[in-house]
């Protein structure tokens, strides 16, 4: 997209349990009104191909402004019990 900026960006990773064992982390950022639907699809169907984000929600703000909340599962590994010898 040459000549066109970027959208507003105001991440924040927020971390947080909606059910017991499972965890998401938050990304959260504002869209001018200056972007069509068509290239804020286009992005978000980017990240969630590329970063594993999936669409929490999306508000559409009546001056055209989008905020959009995405999320992806935080994946932990278990701990070993044991401390391998080589």
């Amino acid at each position: 997209m040459v000549g066109m900026s970027r959208p507003q960006l105001h991440t924040v990773a927020n971390r947080r349990a909606l059910r017991p064992g499972v965890e998401y982390e938050f990304d959260r950022f504002t869209v001018s009104r200056e972007f069509s639907r068509n290239f804020v699809t286009r992005m978000l169907v980017d990240r969630a191909e590329h970063g594993g984000w999936e669409l929490d929600r999306l508000r559409l703000f009546p001056d055209g402004t989008r905020k959009v909340t995405l999320r992806r599962k935080i994946i932990r590994q278990p701990r070993p019990d044991y401390i391998p010898i080589f």
